[in-house]
């Protein structure tokens, strides 16, 4: 092959890009992974990840440095030293907000693989059935059945810790051991299960943290440090796993600090036959060429990718024909839930930093019952003992303060909500061209809210927050709230969504875009609704379900 022709292209590195260059690779694709920002290698570039707090200079804290070149960042709780060089620099690649979304990106080889929050679970059917049974966005060209083994093999090579729990709404898979709740934990689930029986259920989180070692990986060592890269390769990533098994089979090159500005369409074979990029460093422009091109540039990036290929035969750019480029924006809205005290566990402490939470599935709006909204939610939390670091208003001084700090304080229990955001066609992306990046591209403009259903939803999310640790045992249970805010999930999907019909949507039921059938997406974007359920892994499960298709098409001749 020549040093530009290869038989596949991957865009992005992250959970989806990882995934498309190790299952393309294996099947024997001589593949290009494309990454805009640096490479970061496993274990040597995680230069923070054996660091004690005080081997920062501000306790791993922010400062007002940080809080000025980091404006989205600082709304929320990723801005802090510790892992900085993580996050994408705002000043070098802007966004304009039509209305407020908190944008948290990860420019780097691993994307945001590397920061993720790794809980890991299946859709239901019910889910897939949503949008046409409510009659709202596109019917999905999938059905559970159709994704199931796929999430069974995301789920072994990823290494899923989690139990087999039986319950209907939250598909069991194949999970490895897991992890243990603390002794809080356990009460409160008993006392949950004894007043809710099966009407709700009370689980430990599903999350893509080995429990036993697996693929040269070593398991979970408890530390908690997993955003800052894991030694240990105990939590799924890019670099932990799907990475290593794509360059072992010889077939992956791999070009950091390369930015896709457009995917080269050829309109008399009616298919991609490469792409073209920028490279961060010197600004050269360089061309790409193979016989499948998968955009996995996470979902707002690779809506941009897809736009920013306007040609004379499509305006919009790739995949626009159906109007719906673009559109359809999601996320999952939170920032809403309770927490309260609990009684009787004083002489009680943890072991270790479990990385790893409990998880309460969507129980609202299913058998038959109606809210005042449609769709639903579920919860994440847990039960900690306050730290020796707490402040005591009052012992601030002297040596009964010290005696003070010298005990853990007090148990507490608390969870938040993670509610399913419907995809409105207004919620959109496009390009601002009156704006220029760094490297003099048209920078993206985010026009997108939560709207009546999603506060509606919210009221509950709240009040049954309360209701649930109240009746569970929990003491002065007090509820929160806030203004919600899409983005804030940093689980962007829709602008790019699969369906039945290219009049209504971008790509088929295997992930091709219609209006270019070797082109293949398959991160957020693809979605057609948002569910409730941490998205990852069925990006994984969509994502090798559609390099095997990709791969037969191509065997076949029909790409």
């Amino acid at each position: 092959m020549s040093n530009n022709t290869y038989d596949a292209i991957v865009i992005g590195s992250g959970i989806s890009g990882g995934w498309a260059a190790k299952e393309l690779t294996e099947k024997g694709l001589k593949t290009i992974m494309l990454e805009r920002g640096k490479n970061i290698e496993h274990i040597k570039d995680y230069v923070n990840a054996n660091k004690g707090p005080w081997e920062f200079e501000h306790r791993g804290g922010r400062t007002q440095k940080m809080i000025e070149d980091y404006p989205v960042l600082k709304r929320d709780y990723p801005l802090n030293e510790t892992n900085l060089d993580y996050w994408t620099n705002e000043k070098e690649s802007p966004y304009t907000e039509i209305k407020r979304f908190d944008w948290f990106r990860g420019y780097h080889m691993g994307g945001r693989s590397l920061m993720w929050g790794r809980q890991s679970y299946r859709w239901h059917d019910t889910d897939f059935e949503a949008n046409l049974k409510d009659g709202i966005g596109t019917d999905w060209p999938i059905r559970y059945k159709d994704l199931a083994p796929w999430y069974s093999h995301a789920e072994k090579f990823a290494g899923i810790s989690g139990n087999r729990d039986g319950v209907p709404i939250l598909p069991d898979g194949d999970f490895m051991p897991p992890m243990d709740m603390n002794i809080v934990e356990k009460d409160v689930q008993k006392r949950f299960k004894e007043f809710y029986k099966d009407a709700r259920h009370f689980v430990i989180g599903r999350t893509a943290n080995i429990t036993v070692p697996h693929n040269n990986r070593t398991n979970c060592q408890y530390r908690n440090k997993c955003w800052l890269g894991c030694p240990f390769g105990a939590y799924f990533s890019t670099q932990s796993a799907t990475l290593p098994a794509a360059m072992a089979t010889g077939n992956l090159t791999v070009r950091p600090w390369s930015i896709v500005t457009k995917i080269i369409y050829d309109k008399d074979t009616k298919k991609a036959k490469g792409v073209e990029i920028l490279d961060a460093e010197t600004n050269k422009t360089y061309e790409f060429f193979a016989k499948i091109v998968f955009v996995n540039a996470s979902a707002l990036n690779s809506a941009w990718v897809l736009m920013n290929s306007a040609t004379d035969v499509w305006e919009g750019g790739l995949g626009s024909s159906s109007g719906q480029l673009g559109h359809n924006v999601m996320d999952h809205h939170l920032g809403v839930g309770a927490g309260g005290r609990i009684e009787g566990f004083e002489n009680k402490y943890t072991f270790g930093r479990r990385a790893n939470g409990i998880y309460i599935p969507r129980y609202r709006n299913l058998n038959g019952e109606k809210r005042d909204y449609i769709r639903g939610f579920g919860y994440q939390g847990g039960g900690s003992r306050a730290s020796w670091s707490r402040d005591i208003a009052e012992l601030n001084i002297g040596g009964d303060f010290k005696d003070a700090l010298s005990e853990p304080g007090s148990w507490s229990f608390g969870m938040g909500g993670f509610g399913e955001t419907l995809p409105y066609h207004e919620n959109r992306v496009y390009l601002d061209k009156t704006k220029k990046d760094k490297w003099g591209l048209p920078i993206l403009a985010i026009d997108a809210e939560c709207k009546e259903n999603e506060r509606k939803m919210r009221i509950d999310m709240m009040n049954d927050a309360k209701e649930m640790l109240e009746n569970a045992g929990v003491k002065d249970v007090q509820t929160y709230t806030s203004d919600p805010v899409l983005g804030r999930g940093i689980h962007e999907m829709g602008t790019a969504r699969m369906g039945r019909d290219p009049k209504s949507s971008v790509l088929n039921e295997w992930n091709q875009v219609w209006d270019a059938k070797n082109v293949f997406v398959t991160d957020g974007a693809a979605m057609a609704s948002a569910a409730c359920q941490n998205p990852s892994l069925t990006y994984m499960a969509l994502t090798a379900r559609a390099a095997n298709h990709a791969v037969e098409e191509l065997k076949k001749g029909n790409l």
